[in-house]
């Protein structure tokens, strides 16, 4: 796969995901779980669950 095909899927999972403003708000999501005081386990189901589904509001 050459650049090109590799920035057209980088695209098409933008754009699966909900665009791009969906995923400012997952990378947000994830920044605010990855930083909270808590356990690394628990950090990583938040994370997780984050992932799932996207452009959803947090927990």
């Amino acid at each position: 796969m050459g650049v090109e095909g590799f920035e057209d899927k980088v695209k098409q999972g933008v754009e699966d995901r909900g665009g791009t403003d969906a995923l400012k708000e997952d990378a947000t999501e994830v920044k605010d779980d990855a930083t909270e005081q808590g356990s690394m386990s628990d950090k990583a189901k938040d994370v997780a669950e984050d992932v799932k589904d996207p452009g959803a509001p947090g927990n």
